[in-house]
């Protein structure tokens, strides 16, 4: 059940996502068609608190050539070793649940790893909006960070589990939010609208917690601006924060946009039941 007792942030995002049971959110690509540099999957920070995983799914990583970061290695007559760095434990999502990433940059992606940890070889790159991804049932703790094993466009491997969450339903939230911002806003692009309503969320939150706002799709402009910010961190065992799709409408005079309306999808750490966080 939900921590009734959060507060600040988890508030912010409870406005948004308290009436969640709408059409279920729109999915991304499941792998990017293009390889770029950066990466999103080096993240070191803890991931949200997740549901309990069956003992008999965690098994060790897969075997690579690459040599992981923070090994160590021993060799004793002709038998050498390779020690891997962290430990699997019994948490994270259940083999068979279909998660998806979150929190990463509209021009970047998350790197899909021949094993848990930076140092292992890339096997492919997961766009931002990717909602396909089903878990293996396989956590593996390391300092810093947890990473569980996935299958994605037909790839197995290894994600850092800051990076991904269950999608829960998607609904209009723009009453709500207008009610925390007092008025309807307006700004002169895409980008600061969206800007202005993610701060508002995290401004009406605790400053203890610590949140992040990503713009997980690029602003665009046609007949209505459109832009897509994941507001992630909200550190709840419930919900990790929320996705917010957010369109404008042309200025009467042409420049900039007056806030048209907002879908919000709640990004859940542990599951969804009857298309809310659980």
């Amino acid at each position: 059940m939900r921590n009734e007792t959060r507060t600040g942030l988890l508030v912010a995002f409870a406005i948004v996502v308290a009436s969640c049971g709408g059409s279920p959110a729109d999915g991304g690509s499941t792998v990017a068609a293009s390889l770029p540099t950066t990466t999103a999957a080096s993240g070191t920070t803890s991931p949200p608190a997740t549901t309990t995983a069956p003992t008999s799914t965690t098994t060790n990583p897969p075997t690579t050539t690459t040599t992981p970061v923070a090994a160590t290695t021993t060799t004793s007559a002709t038998v050498t070793t390779t020690t891997v760095a962290g430990e699997p434990v019994d948490l994270g999502p259940v083999a068979g649940d279909v998660l998806a990433v979150v929190g990463v940059r509209y021009d970047d992606n998350l790197n899909v790893r021949a094993g848990p940890g930076v140092g292992y070889d890339v096997l492919a790159r997961l766009a931002p909006t990717a909602d396909d991804l089903v878990a293996k049932g396989n956590t593996w703790s390391i300092p810093g960070a947890f990473w569980i094993e996935i299958e994605a466009g037909g790839v197995t491997g290894w994600v850092n589990l800051r990076y991904v969450a269950y999608l829960a339903d998607t609904t209009d939230v723009t009453a709500s939010v207008v009610d925390l911002l007092g008025e309807i806003p307006d700004a002169e692009t895409m980008l600061d609208l969206g800007t202005m309503v993610a701060e508002a969320l995290i401004d009406a939150g605790d400053s203890d917690v610590s949140a992040e706002a990503v713009v997980s799709v690029a602003p665009t402009v046609g007949d209505l601006g459109e832009i897509t910010l994941d507001l992630t961190g909200a550190g709840d065992d419930s919900v990790y924060g929320v996705r917010l799709h957010i369109f404008g409408q042309p200025s009467a005079s042409g420049e900039g946009f007056v806030l048209k309306s907002i879908e919000g999808t709640a990004l859940c750490a542990r599951g969804v039941s009857g298309g809310v966080c659980i």
